[in-house]
């Protein structure tokens, strides 16, 4: 499990564009990850609240991670779908994925994305994916 989460970690710091916007690696398991993103005024729109495309970029990632971990090595996202339930304020958010069936050539992941405001976790979003390995 160590190697795994080691190997996590290495992938997740190697991206510029989640080091650029603050985002971190929590946690992550066999088919399972956790990140989270500080929520700062260049994340959001015009009303205040968090702009979606952090939200997606936050569930992409997620997704790809969980079916990454899942696959046993890199992957990418060949597709994904997100439903905004809520506008994201608050603190951070949290992006808790899980590889919901994982195959040869394939893993289908889903995430939850929560906006935490005042200490409470508040869904603000769904996203469903596929996560393919890099060939």
């Amino acid at each position: 499990m160590d190697d795994l989460q080691e190997f996590a970690r290495q992938i997740f710091e190697s991206q510029p564009f989640s080091r650029f916007i603050g985002a971190q690696l929590t946690n992550s398991g066999p088919k399972d990850a956790e990140l989270t993103l500080p929520i700062t005024d260049n994340l959001k729109q015009q009303h205040g609240f968090v702009h979606g495309g952090a939200i997606s970029y936050l569930a992409d990632n997620a997704i790809t991670f969980a079916g990454g971990l899942a696959l046993g090595g890199n992957a990418l996202t060949s597709e994904f779908k997100i439903n905004y339930l809520k506008p994201a304020r608050g603190s951070h958010l949290i992006a808790r994925a899980q590889a919901k069936s994982i195959g040869k050539r394939q893993a289908v992941c889903q995430c939850e994305i929560y906006a935490v405001e005042d200490g409470e976790e508040k869904l603000c979003a769904i996203a469903q994916g596929t996560v393919v390995p890099v060939s």
